[in-house]
């Protein structure tokens, strides 16, 4: 799969130069490019990359509005630093998923974003607040993310299955939620996470029964699923769709997280 990347520098030669040499390396797609940090982050959230290359010293916003921003409008966007300057701001290193600086080779930080891009290229994640109208993000979230991985053919499936765990975070675990995508070999997985008590519980089929047939639904249309208790993610209760058969992706050496 192509890594979508955004640069995000004030300098035009720094800009040209990383994107040269993306496209040498082959395996990304420059989808845009911002001179600040306002059209940073009207960027990285219409086009939503898998990874952004981004400059601290920008002329209109700091670095830290700007990661803020990003992580906020696109959350399953990872944000690589390229600065001429260290920064020993511990927030900051705990926002970026590299950090590089420009007297560095340049192999270093392309192989970097190489290996940051393709773990985002498998999984993307949204949080979602405990709403009625967090099923509609969720699905909206799903369609979108599918849509860039080229898998229209599963969509109506998995927006059904979306709908039926967002409402499940929502009405029996009674909290807000977490929905991760990930992209396998073979399967697309979706897991919803909560911190609630409740879970569902399969019911048996009913022509009168008002609720129950949820996982039922859910059984019928995927390959496999279930509930996993863990002590630091709260409950995931989780469902993989098999990918068609004429799709393939490339394996890499980390694999989605």
């Amino acid at each position: 799969m192509t890594i979508r990347a955004l640069l995000v520098d004030d300098v035009d030669d720094v800009r040209r130069l990383v994107r040269t040499a993306l496209r040498f390396r082959g395996g990304f797609e420059v989808v845009a490019e911002a001179k600040d940090g306002a059209e940073a982050v009207r960027l990285a959230s219409s086009l939503h990359p898998d990874v952004v290359v981004l400059d601290l010293g920008l002329p209109d916003l700091a670095g830290r509005e700007v990661l803020s921003k990003i992580h906020e409008d696109s959350p399953g966007t990872k944000v690589v630093v390229f600065s001429g300057a260290e920064s020993d701001d511990p927030w900051l290193r705990g926002q970026v998923d590299g950090y590089v600086l420009k007297d560095a080779e340049l192999d270093y930080l392309i192989d970097l974003l190489a290996t940051v891009g393709s773990r985002s290229s498998r999984q993307r994640v949204l949080e979602l607040p405990r709403a009625l109208t967090s099923a509609a993000l969720a699905r909206r979230f799903v369609s979108d993310t599918l849509a860039l991985w080229q898998l229209a053919a599963l969509r109506d499936a998995a927006l059904l299955v979306t709908s039926e765990l967002a409402a499940n975070a929502i009405t029996h675990a009674d909290s807000a939620f977490r929905i991760q995508l990930s992209l396998t070999a073979t399967t697309l997985r979706i897991d919803v996470v909560d911190q609630g008590d409740g879970a569902p519980e399969p019911q048996l089929p009913s022509s009168s029964a008002e609720h129950g047939r949820g996982l039922l639904i859910i059984d019928a249309m995927t390959a496999a699923w279930g509930i996993d208790k863990d002590a630091d993610r709260g409950k995931v209760v989780w469902a993989e769709i098999a990918l068609p058969t004429d799709h393939e992706v490339a394996a890499t050496s980390d694999g989605p997280r």
